[in-house]
């Protein structure tokens, strides 16, 4: 259920010229690319705009979410949630540039980047930030997810075990990562002028953070179709969702077929061999998409069938044998007939709902903000100099 990434093959943190080691992991839940912020002057652009508290504190605030973003990649549940906590203290602050009241939504350029390959994207939009804020806040949700279902160090090579708490903090996370993504489609992207938009990242366009957001409810493919997928790690989720595909086609394919054996007439059991062989079939094409996914870059590690998979792999191909050495003598006896061809699967509706998400209120400190000049002493003005001159 739900899609997003993993461990890259090899990543930078903590600055320049320090290298992560090699790491090769195994991806439950696929997360399509984590962007961090990068160190963007904010105090500069606003002084003398807003007070000095308002811009030591806008600038405190996301200098911690950048610390704390360096070393995402080796964190666990409980690091991510103190970075999500982060976020969210820092999102109300931030969001006092959007107000009109202030005009000072492009006064700041502000810096991200994803993690895995350091390539950069500047805007100086307040809209573009709070946007980049709530993704990351999704994203971290499909990591959080991801961290929860892989084995725990010291327990690789053993049989995974997933606790129902555990799984129910998994659902948890993807809806909430839906919820997030959703309200970014709804919500934040229309704020953001189509000038700016166009200087957007392809993981920004708006059909792809709408196909994330329906992914993480477990529907493969939606909105995928317009959007420029041609990067490494579109390319990568492309081969994720063949994969999960094929293996919930063939899970639906084995339920299905098992109804329509109940059936006595012929008919049911000709159809009902038919769907039990697609099974068998779409199990061993999974096992091919697996791999083809584990081996694209980011190199990923080939996970061993766990959960409802793990009980399938033996079930269907024991049933689709089982089935036609039953009924294999009614293809002999009416080899033309239309029923040997695949029934259709009946359809049913989504049934999960991403999580509701709304902004936070703006922060208090932005009361009564008109973005006027602010009348500093001269004795303000020399230490605010001094302080960028020793950053």
């Amino acid at each position: 259920m739900g899609c997003g990434a993993s461990l890259p093959k090899k990543c930078k943190v903590g600055g320049k010229g320090k290298k992560r080691r090699s790491i090769i992991q195994e991806v439950a839940v696929f997360v399509p690319t984590i962007r961090i912020p990068v160190d963007s002057d904010v105090v500069q652009p606003l002084r003398g705009l807003v007070s000095k508290e308002l811009v030591d504190r806008l600038s405190k605030l996301r200098d911690r979410v950048v610390a704390l973003s360096e070393e995402i990649y080796y964190a666990d549940v409980s690091d991510v949630s103190e970075l999500q906590q982060a976020l969210q203290e820092y999102l109300p602050v931030v969001l006092g540039l959007t107000m009109k009241e202030s005009r000072l939504g492009a006064s700041v350029e502000f810096r991200w980047k994803t993690l895995d390959d350091d390539q950069e994207c500047c805007l100086s939009s307040a809209w573009y930030e709070v946007l980049s804020v709530v993704h990351m806040m999704a994203m971290l949700a499909l990591f959080e997810a991801n961290l929860i279902l892989i084995p725990k160090k010291g327990q690789a090579g053993g049989e995974r075990k997933v606790s129902e708490d555990a799984k129910k903090d998994v659902v948890d996370s993807l809806l909430r990562a839906s919820g997030c993504l959703d309200y970014c489609v709804h919500r934040i992207l229309v704020q953001i002028p189509a000038q700016v938009k166009k200087s957007f990242p392809s993981y920004f366009q708006e059909g792809m953070l709408e196909a994330i957001s329906i992914q993480a409810l477990a529907q493969a493919h939606y909105s995928l179709s317009g959007c420029d997928t041609s990067d490494s790690f579109g390319r990568k989720l492309l081969l994720f969702l063949k994969w999960k595909c094929m293996e919930a086609k063939a899970i639906a394919y084995y339920y299905h077929g098992l109804v329509l054996d109940k059936g006595n007439e012929a008919s049911n059991h000709i159809s009902a061999v038919c769907c039990l062989s697609a099974a068998d079939d779409l199990v061993a094409d999974s096992k091919r998409a697996c791999l083809s996914f584990c081996l694209a870059n980011p190199i990923t590690r080939v996970p061993p069938p766990w959960g409802i998979m793990k009980n399938m792999h033996k079930k269907i191909p024991d049933a689709a044998c089982k089935r036609f050495q039953m009924y294999g003598y009614l293809f002999e006896q009416d080899k033309n007939s239309a029923l040997q061809s695949l029934p259709d699967l009946p359809e049913f509706a989504l049934s999960l709902r991403p999580e509701g998400y709304e902004l936070p209120t703006t922060d208090s400190i932005w009361d009564n903000v008109d973005s006027q000049p602010q009348i500093q002493s001269l004795k303000e003005h020399l230490h605010d100099e001094d302080e960028v001159e020793t950053k």
